[in-house]
């Protein structure tokens, strides 16, 4: 499905030409966390966001306060994961957008690019979930893919979760086969494994309680 489908034209930019109260006016009605902006001469300028709006005098023209605009947009033709990720930069639920010539277009809502993630392999496929952990400088998404196909397994998906000190997380989606021998080859190859898995947990319980016993029994 092209993301195109996706663009919404129910609400329209205001003008630097209207009054502050009418911007007000228009987020009172809605859930949007931004508004987006026009000059007089049609062209999109930016976004306002809900909460500075409510502090600006309502007897000013939008034009007064073009200051606190934010610039940010995507165009037509961007993939999905990167409009998904602009929507992330900028803390926003709604997303202009422009064609390829700068062109307001209308925009996008964060809850149907999310309902096309949701709707992705990685989340509807039968599988488990892995996370690793290995340093910045140490990881391969080539190595990565290669101990989960060598154990049988099917790579249905694979990002960067969190980088942290250094530290790489990667969050794994793999079907097809049990995870705890994909577990111990990761560990064999040094990463660590940063998610708890119902097997590789089980395996480990039962490891503990049999050292219990064995010092239970040598004492």
């Amino acid at each position: 499905m092209k993301l195109s489908e996706f663009i919404i034209n129910d609400i329209k930019p205001l003008s630097t030409a209207s009054r502050i109260s009418e911007l007000q006016g228009v987020f009172n009605q809605l859930t949007y966390s931004h508004m987006p902006i026009k000059d007089e001469n049609e062209v999109f300028i930016g976004c306002f966001f809900e909460t500075d709006v409510h502090c600006f005098d309502g007897d000013k023209l939008v034009r007064d306060y073009i200051y606190a605009l934010e610039d940010f947009h995507v165009k037509n033709t961007t993939l999905w994961l990167d409009v998904l990720e602009a929507f992330a930069q900028n803390s926003s639920n709604i997303m202009p957008v422009l064609s390829e010539s700068g062109k307001y277009l209308g925009y996008f809502e964060l809850n149907d690019i999310i309902g096309l993630f949701n709707e992705s392999p990685f989340f509807f496929e039968a599988g488990g979930v892995l996370v690793v952990e290995k340093g910045i400088n140490d990881y391969s998404f080539s190595e990565i893919s290669q101990i989960v196909e060598s154990n049988n397994g099917k790579l249905l998906g694979a990002f960067v979760s969190q980088i942290k000190n250094d530290i790489v997380q990667v969050t794994l989606k793999i079907g097809n086969t049990s995870l705890n021998d994909i577990i111990q080859t990761f560990r064999r190859y040094s990463y660590n494994i940063a998610s708890g898995h119902e097997e590789d947990s089980f395996t480990q319980n039962l490891k503990e309680r049999s050292d219990y016993l064995n010092k239970y029994l040598n004492i």
